[in-house]
């Protein structure tokens, strides 16, 4: 009798987190961070629309967990959100879920400004519905963190300036044009409604279950069959680059330490050429691949191609993470050399992932994984 009261006591102060976009490949590296520090301590509900870029064998060693649930739900769609909401006392929301590649963004700009801004919209209006009480202020210990990008800065001129969290937004791109919408609505919530919500804008992460598509992951899968390494323009665009398990350490720090209202840059500290990047990854693959593999011939920087360069491209990037670090003491932790070397070893170890990918095999495995739900 005694067990079970305890269990019940303990199922009560569990704390609960909505995170939206948790099939994508921060959101599911944060997934992974979360259970590994505060294991059966949370529940975590994943609500994933599963796009392309969502991918639940990313969540295959949690997915039995009986304090993970998976929703698969348009974070656009009101009422599929609202029911989590009504069905489960969320604590914290972390929203990632977002449309987040720069190209396609040019090719397509209204799916951005649909899941970004409009999604984004949702998810407030829900969580405040759930969340305020009849004086207008909110339940205690509720939290709604935004995760957003360094893009909305705009470009920086190669000079040593940095972005910092009073930077004026001048977005470029369809995506950082509709992540800077959506940082503005949660900021009008917070302005509002005193919401209880803080926002983060990182740099370029990297790391395991990273789609493709992305510089990193691109440039070690073409390097590996001999395929073209494409690069934009003279590959000269600088990118400062973050390891996601440092992202991820960060996000739960804003949530636990951030001052409400409050808007912190996590970045990396590790600034690099697009160039530079491409060389870093065939130097490292030709020195992590044994001499009897036979895909080490196929690894080459003559295999580096100079494509035109994107519309629009934003020259550079780079964050200052000095409010983060002075009032919440996070800072990255992973230099990229060590990250790259992990990185690259992640992708070597798990061959059937990225072949998956690459094919839309991924996209079976929700249907095998759920067809008798």
């Amino acid at each position: 009798m005694m067990k079970d009261f305890v269990d019940h006591r303990m199922e009560k102060i569990m704390r609960t987190y909505l995170v939206t976009g948790g099939a994508g490949f921060i959101g599911s590296n944060y997934i992974h961070y979360m259970f590994r520090k505060y294991d059966n301590e949370i529940r975590i509900i994943n609500v994933d629309v599963l796009t392309y870029a969502g991918n639940l064998e990313n969540l295959k060693d949690v997915e039995n967990r009986d304090n993970y649930t998976f929703v698969r739900a348009d974070i656009t769609d009101k009422e599929a959100i609202t029911k989590i909401f009504a069905e489960n006392e969320i604590d914290r929301v972390v929203h990632f879920a977002a449309e987040s590649h720069v190209d396609r963004s040019i090719k397509n700009p209204e799916v951005f400004v649909k899941t970004n801004v409009l999604g984004t919209a949702v998810m407030l209006n829900c969580a405040k519905a759930a969340w305020e009480l009849p004086d207008g202020s909110f339940k205690e210990g509720k939290k709604f963190l935004h995760v957003s990008t360094d893009e909305v800065y705009g470009s920086l001129e190669d000079d040593g300036t940095y972005f910092y969290e009073t930077t004026p937004y001048a977005p470029h791109s369809p995506y950082s044009a509709s992540k800077a919408s959506s940082d503005m609505l949660v900021k009008a919530y917070i302005d509002t409604y005193h919401f209880p919500a803080n926002i983060t804008n990182c740099s370029n992460n990297y790391g395991p279950y990273q789609f493709p598509e992305k510089l990193i992951p691109l440039i070690i899968n073409n390097a590996l069959h001999g395929k073209k390494l494409p690069v934009y323009g003279d590959g000269m665009n600088i990118r400062d680059w973050l390891y996601v398990d440092d992202h991820a350490k960060g996000i739960d720090m804003v949530q636990e330490q951030g001052r409400l209202g409050q808007t912190y840059n996590i970045g990396g500290h590790n600034e690099k050429r697009n160039i530079e990047i491409i060389n870093i990854i065939i130097e490292t693959l030709q020195e992590i691949l044994p001499d009897d593999d036979p895909r080490k011939a196929n690894v080459s920087k003559d295999l580096i191609t100079y494509v035109e360069d994107r519309k629009g491209h934003d020259r550079r990037y780079a964050i200052a993470p000095d409010k983060i670090k002075a009032e919440i003491g996070w800072e990255p932790e992973t230099m990229f050399k060590d990250g790259i070397k992990k990185t690259i070893a992640w992708y070597l170890e798990h061959e059937d992932w990225m072949n998956n990918v690459t094919s839309g095999d991924y996209q079976k495995y929700y249907a095998d994984m759920y067809k008798d739900k």
